[in-house]
């Protein structure tokens, strides 16, 4: 079997998870809140006329105006006549990165999804949703080395390609978990990210610093096997890093569980509030759930709806 078949068959693997998940989900407009003023994305704002929906401005007529224009009732109340102009509106881009680093094709259970796999179906959800709407959209590959940008089906057909090339090629060695993300990426754009975000905390913390630097809304979404949340093994253990960590014996694991969840949590708490410093949402899935409540949740969340 080919690469190229055997990419095709992963992609539409991905891509049939992702249309489950997104259908049970109603259009999704997705928004980004630019500095001073709350815009939805898709309807953006552009503060100067144009064609749109939203008023912008009464302005006296002129004679490059036609009557169609003319606002009866504001003229009716001055000894002027007014132009009623609206706020030309344009799409804007939703960035979604979806890490696929060693650490993320781990899963404790062959029943389990790996966390990449989840990641990315999850990601493909919100690409459809999101072209759904009518937004535009681009992806960074888990490297961040590519960008792949557009609207509709085809950007998603795209993208699916492109991920699931990425889930069966072994990852690359020495490559950061969370990279360094290009500083061209659209301003007051939303940046969705799905990871495990287990990298140290201050690499993840830089990120995002540099990403809300160029005015991004961002989302992280934190994916985790359930046997990472819990540490659910007994006796002698021998853990291996994924990330060339190297291997740690323990020889009573369920010693070491409270201690583990302590850190784990006391780090979750450290990415949240790095998050609602730089203005962003933070959510947690689990591979061992289903991944509809937490689209869901992302959905409101990129919305703003409360």
């Amino acid at each position: 079997m080919s690469v190229t078949t055997t990419k095709r068959e992963e992609s539409h693997r991905l891509r049939v998870q992702a249309d489950a998940i997104s259908a049970t989900l109603p259009p999704l407009l997705v928004t980004a809140k630019r500095i001073a003023a709350s815009v939805t994305l898709g309807v953006h704002g552009r503060r100067r006329a144009g064609t749109g929906d939203s008023f912008w401005q009464f302005r006296p007529y002129t004679r490059d105006d036609t009557p169609g224009q003319i606002d009866w009732r504001q003229s009716g109340k001055f000894d002027t006549v007014f132009v009623k102009d609206r706020e030309v509106v344009s799409a804007q881009t939703a960035i979604l990165w979806c890490d696929t680093s060693p650490s993320m094709r781990y899963r404790s259970s062959p029943k389990l999804p790996t966390k990449a796999e989840r990641a990315a179906v999850m990601m493909l959800a919100m690409a459809e949703l999101i072209t759904d709407a009518g937004e535009r959209i681009l992806r960074i590959s888990g490297d961040a080395r590519s960008q792949r940008s557009g609207t509709g089906r085809l950007a998603v057909a795209q993208i699916a390609d492109a991920i699931a090339l990425e889930l069966i090629t072994p990852p690359r060695e020495g490559v950061p978990e969370v990279p360094n993300f290009p500083s061209s990426l659209p301003r007051h754009a939303t940046i969705i990210m799905f990871s495990d975000f287990l990298a140290p905390f201050e690499e993840t913390a830089a990120t995002i610093r540099s990403l809300a630097r160029l005015g991004l809304k961002g989302h992280l979404i934190q994916v985790l096997d359930p046997a990472e949340e819990t540490l659910p093994f007994t006796g002698r253990v021998r853990f291996v890093g994924l990330e060339n960590e190297g291997a740690t014996v323990i020889d009573r694991a369920e010693e070491a569980r409270a201690g583990y969840i302590k850190k784990l949590h006391a780090h979750r708490e450290a990415l949240k509030a790095m998050a609602v410093t730089a203005g962003w949402s933070f959510g947690l899935h689990h591979t061992d759930h289903s991944p509809q409540p937490a689209i869901s949740a992302l959905h409101n969340a990129v919305t703003g709806y409360r």
